[in-house]
Protein backbone atom coordinates (compact mmCIF):
# COMPACT_ATOMS: atom_id res chain seq x y z
CA UNK A 1 0.00 0.00 0.00
CA UNK A 2 1.60 3.52 -1.10
CA UNK A 3 1.81 6.05 1.53
CA UNK A 4 -1.21 8.31 -0.05
CA UNK A 5 -3.81 5.26 0.47
CA UNK A 6 -2.36 4.22 3.92
CA UNK A 7 -5.21 4.38 6.66
CA UNK A 8 -4.96 6.58 8.98
CA UNK A 9 -3.83 5.06 12.57
CA UNK A 10 -6.98 4.61 15.01
CA UNK A 11 -6.92 6.40 18.46
CA UNK A 12 -5.15 4.82 21.26
CA UNK A 13 -7.16 2.79 23.31
CA UNK A 14 -7.69 2.65 26.82
CA UNK A 15 -5.28 -0.21 28.19
CA UNK A 16 -6.76 -2.68 30.31
CA UNK A 17 -5.97 -3.44 34.10
CA UNK A 18 -2.23 -3.53 33.96
CA UNK A 19 -0.57 -5.54 36.97
CA UNK A 20 0.35 -2.21 38.63
CA UNK A 21 -3.38 -2.11 39.35
CA UNK A 22 -4.80 0.52 36.60
CA UNK A 23 -8.36 0.26 36.43
CA UNK A 24 -9.63 -1.76 33.61
CA UNK A 25 -11.09 0.65 31.14
CA UNK A 26 -14.84 -0.96 30.95
CA UNK A 27 -14.89 -0.94 34.86
CA UNK A 28 -13.80 3.49 34.42
CA UNK A 29 -16.17 4.01 31.64
CA UNK A 30 -18.86 2.32 34.15
CA UNK A 31 -18.06 3.90 37.02
CA UNK A 32 -17.88 7.68 35.00
CA UNK A 33 -21.37 6.57 33.02
CA UNK A 34 -22.88 6.09 36.96
CA UNK A 35 -21.34 9.64 38.37
CA UNK A 36 -22.57 10.88 34.76
CA UNK A 37 -26.25 9.77 35.55
CA UNK A 38 -25.70 10.54 39.09
CA UNK A 39 -25.09 14.29 38.26
CA UNK A 40 -27.88 14.41 35.79
CA UNK A 41 -30.71 13.48 37.73
CA UNK A 42 -29.02 15.85 40.37
CA UNK A 43 -29.07 18.77 37.89
CA UNK A 44 -32.96 17.40 37.34
CA UNK A 45 -34.11 17.91 41.02
CA UNK A 46 -32.52 21.43 41.13
CA UNK A 47 -34.64 22.27 37.75
CA UNK A 48 -37.73 21.14 39.46
CA UNK A 49 -37.06 22.23 43.26
CA UNK A 50 -38.62 25.74 42.26
CA UNK A 51 -36.33 27.85 43.37
CA UNK A 52 -35.99 31.48 42.42
CA UNK A 53 -33.33 32.95 40.55
CA UNK A 54 -31.57 35.11 43.18
CA UNK A 55 -31.45 31.70 45.76
CA UNK A 56 -27.80 31.54 46.23
CA UNK A 57 -27.62 27.83 47.59
CA UNK A 58 -28.71 26.30 44.76
CA UNK A 59 -26.89 28.40 42.06
CA UNK A 60 -24.28 27.22 43.89
CA UNK A 61 -25.20 23.61 43.67
CA UNK A 62 -25.91 24.13 40.48
CA UNK A 63 -22.51 25.41 39.32
CA UNK A 64 -20.97 22.82 41.75
CA UNK A 65 -22.79 19.91 39.71
CA UNK A 66 -22.22 21.60 36.51
CA UNK A 67 -18.04 21.34 37.25
CA UNK A 68 -18.15 18.22 38.09
CA UNK A 69 -20.51 16.98 35.00
CA UNK A 70 -17.09 19.01 32.97
CA UNK A 71 -14.75 16.65 34.90
CA UNK A 72 -16.85 13.59 33.92
CA UNK A 73 -16.20 15.00 30.23
CA UNK A 74 -12.86 15.24 30.92
CA UNK A 75 -12.58 11.92 32.11
CA UNK A 76 -14.12 10.48 29.19
CA UNK A 77 -11.88 12.18 27.22
CA UNK A 78 -8.52 10.82 28.93
CA UNK A 79 -10.16 7.19 28.58
CA UNK A 80 -10.37 7.68 24.83
CA UNK A 81 -7.04 8.93 24.53
CA UNK A 82 -5.19 6.52 26.51
CA UNK A 83 -4.21 9.33 29.18
CA UNK A 84 -6.99 8.24 31.55
CA UNK A 85 -5.03 7.02 35.16
CA UNK A 86 -1.63 9.38 34.57
CA UNK A 87 -1.31 12.54 36.29
CA UNK A 88 -1.11 14.75 34.23
CA UNK A 89 1.57 17.19 36.62
CA UNK A 90 3.80 14.08 37.85
CA UNK A 91 3.10 11.49 34.91
CA UNK A 92 2.92 8.95 37.70
CA UNK A 93 -0.55 6.21 38.04
CA UNK A 94 -3.55 7.64 39.77
CA UNK A 95 -3.94 4.79 41.93
CA UNK A 96 -6.93 2.44 41.15
CA UNK A 97 -8.20 2.69 44.38
CA UNK A 98 -8.59 6.76 44.12
CA UNK A 99 -10.29 6.40 40.68
CA UNK A 100 -12.88 3.75 42.35
CA UNK A 101 -13.50 6.99 44.88
CA UNK A 102 -13.39 9.09 42.61
CA UNK A 103 -13.28 7.99 38.82
CA UNK A 104 -13.26 11.69 37.12
CA UNK A 105 -9.66 12.32 39.36
CA UNK A 106 -7.55 14.09 37.05
CA UNK A 107 -4.24 13.99 39.76
CA UNK A 108 -2.94 11.77 41.65
CA UNK A 109 -3.11 12.26 45.24
CA UNK A 110 -0.17 14.34 46.29
CA UNK A 111 -0.57 16.54 42.99
CA UNK A 112 -4.16 16.71 43.76
CA UNK A 113 -3.75 18.43 46.98
CA UNK A 114 -1.06 20.95 45.32
CA UNK A 115 -3.65 22.24 43.21
CA UNK A 116 -6.39 22.68 45.58
CA UNK A 117 -3.36 24.48 47.56
CA UNK A 118 -2.84 26.80 44.57
CA UNK A 119 -6.81 27.55 43.97
CA UNK A 120 -6.81 24.85 40.74
CA UNK A 121 -9.52 22.30 40.23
Amino acid sequence: MSPDTARPEPPPQPRPESPTGRMAAHEARQRLEHERVTRLTQLRAVAEAGWAADDHVMVVQKEAVQRVLAEIEAAFARLQDGSYGVCPDCAGPIPAERLEILPYARHCVACGRRAAAAGER
